[in-house]
């Protein structure tokens, strides 16, 4: 085992620091408060790589390793989960998917301009009837010969009204159930193609999340990712990626609330003394650095998984689990060892509270997590 990371590593974790402390904090209440999209910060993330990290340098990406890419998920979700939610799914549902299973004309034509950040996408899975059961596809492709005919509802879109193309998950064989599912790449401008409602969320307020609704919406065939019937399996498969991404995001508004806890602890004073100096304040912090670390070595774990081509089901939805409890338990003691201020705005953790919530929900509650996880064992 070896613990240290690579000097490419350390400078990747480095320079999304610096951009988080430097562009991202300033403006983060304001953007949570008015339900504000980060364009111009999207766009620098974007210019520095952070939107196509794993992307090979052949279609405009890093080329680097999932595990430099948890450590600046971990560093942005620090200040603004709201954007690195933004970059998790262009990351790992959108860019990753389209690297490992598109055409080379999907590539060339989308990939390109996704993995700069010039675009960004959005992956279409949930509907109001198939949430955690991702089988019951009440969207339709219809095969039209050389087009196929999309009608249906889809909901909870994370980039919903930003994204320039969208990955749609969709039925086209509901007699063959999950293997008859198709993903077909929708551009935003289709006729038939409307965004809907923005949801006015508990968290992540920044990040844009919407319903979007299909009416006989003409997608050419070429634009079908995979062969027939190959839409669930590719969800599936990306979304085992995406739970590092998003446990990855659940680390850094954990490790982000504790730092903002042993900078309060060292400054407020309580009974003559710093409150960090009274053993109560000190067993939650001991509690949250110990579970930090350890959510911090399973994320890594499974990036390394990834990276070395193992399997990384069980070591990613142990990740995601973990990492999204210590998330919520960390933002609840952040607010606890702050007391009053804790529930004001300016002190930043009632925000990192709420953002923490959904890190349990998206992606695959943590119920499924635990179905993933128990599945692996009994194999």
């Amino acid at each position: 085992m070896n613990f240290e990371f690579t000097e490419e590593q350390l400078a990747v974790q480095a320079a999304a620091r610096d951009f988080a402390q430097n562009e991202l904090w300033a403006g983060v209440i304001e953007r949570d408060e008015h339900q504000k999209f980060p364009a111009e910060q999207i766009k620098k993330m974007g210019e520095l790589g952070f939107m196509g990290m794993m992307v090979s340098p052949e279609y405009g990406g890093g080329g680097m390793d999932t595990v430099s890419y948890v450590l600046a998920m971990e560093e942005i979700s620090k200040v603004d989960a709201s954007c690195s939610v933004i970059m998790s799914v262009n990351n790992s549902l959108v860019c990753w998917g389209l690297e490992k299973y598109g055409t080379e004309e999907q590539k060339r034509k989308y990939l390109t301009r996704l993995a700069t950040g010039e675009i960004i996408g959005a992956f279409c899975l949930s509907e109001p009837e198939a949430g955690s059961d991702a089988t019951m596809q009440r969207t339709t492709a219809e095969d039209k010969g050389d087009h196929y005919l999309l009608n249906g509802t889809k909901n909870w879109i994370t980039n919903g009204s930003t994204a320039s193309v969208y990955m749609v998950i969709a039925q086209t064989n509901p007699e063959l159930k999950h293997r008859g599912i198709n993903v077909l790449i929708v551009e935003k401008d289709t006729p038939g193609f409307v965004v809907g409602l923005k949801e006015n969320k508990l968290g992540i307020r920044g990040s844009d999340t919407h319903s979007l609704m299909f009416t006989d919406v003409k997608v050419p065939k070429e634009n079908r990712i995979g062969e027939d019937g190959f839409g669930f399996k590719f969800a599936m498969q990306v979304l085992a990626g995406g739970r590092i991404g998003i446990a990855a995001q659940a680390l850094g508004i954990a490790s982000g609330a504790l730092e903002l806890s042993l900078k309060y602890a060292k400054e407020r004073k309580a009974f003559g003394v710093e409150i960090a100096k009274h053993q109560a304040i000190q067993f939650k912090l001991a509690d949250m650095a110990t579970n930090i670390d350890a959510a911090r070595l399973l994320c890594l774990q499974a990036a390394h998984d990834k990276d070395q081509h193992l399997d990384y089901a069980k070591s990613g939805a142990m990740a995601k689990l973990f990492a999204s409890k210590t998330a919520m338990d960390t933002a609840v003691e952040a607010v606890q060892i702050h007391g009053g201020y804790g529930f004001v705005k300016e002190f930043h953790v009632e925000r990192m509270m709420r953002d923490a919530k959904i890190t349990q929900i998206y992606e695959g509650t943590s119920e499924i997590q635990k179905i993933v996880i128990s599945r692996e064992l009994l194999k």
